[in-house]
């Protein structure tokens, strides 16, 4: 009689192996419930959910598996929540996780993936996703789990608040911002989300090397973190300009560490390793286009100065009140404007010029922002006692009525 799935382990090939059952209840009455964290984007979304995952596997009765089509990715989350409790499994088509392996990809095309695993996923009692592409496994066939939605990042833009995010049956939420604006939309519903505060803080601190420091001399550090959309970002616009006005200076330490996605592909990586070419020998200019330094919050801790335009991992770097500065490089009118609440926290420039007039007296200015950054801070995340990912995990837990250890 063949091995029932729950018993199988996937290798990095993607054929199955035996492996010991998991622990049974002490009744030995029921088999324990089976709970999917799905990682099928981007290495980042890691740090948003394998905390989680491990907190649950450990303080709940459940089997709780940890799934990619990346082996990278499985050995990234295996080295920030690895465990007795915990599985990793590659899923996916073996032939296309090696192809995008090669090709520096993330993952293969994420539908292709989920075309193949579907009814692998149909065998588990709930789906934790930090994406929202995966929802389309309801019309591909998968009924039986319930969809728990995992934020990958708190901030403003009209992305983080998907129309998709309805589907799930469950959310896990940072804060009360979230919480007002999801339930204003209809995305969410009373009773099927809990506010569980940042899990990322949890896995980030884990990770990161507090003293690692990439100058010889100390200076004011600033950061330059441009997001990836052409459309709403700096990058393709300023972005040059920026990273050589501040350079030219010899008053600062610049870090240019752009959201990872920005060189998703091999052929923008090398466009954008092109234009910062005459800064890649300068002792203060350090330039991360993706190492695991740009997800775990190296950079967001370590600067002393902000320079963004709207990715969310401004509100990571406001875990410490600083300055920061915001460059509108598509003249967008974004006072009133909810996706760009935090341009309130500190001065916007239209040009590099004023950018760089504003860098001047960055400092100076920046006891008129202090207060608005810790508000908004505490709105967007909620870190009451404990842990994220423990609150996570009991969330979870309380949603399924899952059993304590």
């Amino acid at each position: 009689m063949a091995q029932p799935l729950a018993f199988l382990r996937l290798t990095k090939s993607g054929s199955a192996t035996p492996r010991r059952a998991p622990a049974q209840p002490v009744d030995g009455a029921m088999p324990l419930p089976r709970i999917a964290f799905l990682f099928n984007a981007q290495s980042h979304h890691i740090l948003h959910g394998a905390t989680t995952a491990q907190a649950l596997a450990e303080g709940w009765r459940a089997q709780v598996d940890i799934l990619s089509p990346s082996s990278a990715h499985l050995d990234f989350a295996r080295g920030l929540a690895g465990g007795e409790e915990l599985r990793f499994r590659q899923v996916g088509v073996p032939m296309l996780n090696r192809l995008a392996a090669r090709q520096a990809s993330a993952v293969p095309p994420k539908l292709l993936t989920l075309l193949a695993v579907s009814r692998q996923l149909d065998r588990y009692d709930a789906i934790a996703l930090p994406e929202r592409t995966s929802t389309i496994i309801r019309a591909l066939g998968v009924r039986r789990p319930r969809l728990i939605h995992i934020d990958h990042g708190a901030g403003d833009r009209a992305a983080g608040f998907d129309p998709r995010i309805a589907r799930f049956d469950f959310a896990l939420l940072a804060g009360r911002k979230q919480e007002r604006r999801m339930l204003e939309e209809g995305l969410i519903r009373p009773g099927a989300y809990r506010i569980i505060g940042y899990p990322k803080f949890d896995a980030a601190d884990r990770l990161r090397d507090a003293a690692w420091y990439p100058f010889a001399e100390r200076r004011p550090t600033i950061l330059y973190n441009p997001h990836f959309s052409e459309k709403l970002g700096s990058w393709g616009r300023d972005g040059p300009a920026i990273v050589g006005r501040i350079a030219a200076t010899d008053r600062y330490n610049l870090i240019v560490a752009p959201h990872i996605r920005l060189c998703d592909r091999r052929s923008t990586r090398a466009a954008v390793e092109r234009q910062l070419a005459p800064y890649a020998g300068l002792p203060h200019v350090h330039v991360d286009l993706g190492s695991r330094r740009l997800v775990d919050m190296s950079y967001t801790s370590m600067a002393d100065i902000y320079i963004g335009d709207v990715s969310s991992q401004i509100y990571e770097f406001l875990r410490r009140s600083r300055p920061a500065l915001f460059v509108n490089s598509h003249g967008v009118e974004w006072r009133d404007d909810p996706n760009y609440a935090h341009w309130h926290l500190g001065p916007v420039a239209r040009t590099v010029d004023e950018l760089m007039q504003r860098l001047e007296r960055v400092d100076s200015d920046h006891a008129a922002y202090a207060d608005a950054q810790r508000q908004a801070f505490a709105d967007t995340f909620d870190l009451g006692a404990g842990d994220s990912s423990g609150r996570a995990a009991a969330a979870i837990a309380d949603f399924l009525e899952l059993a304590r250890r």
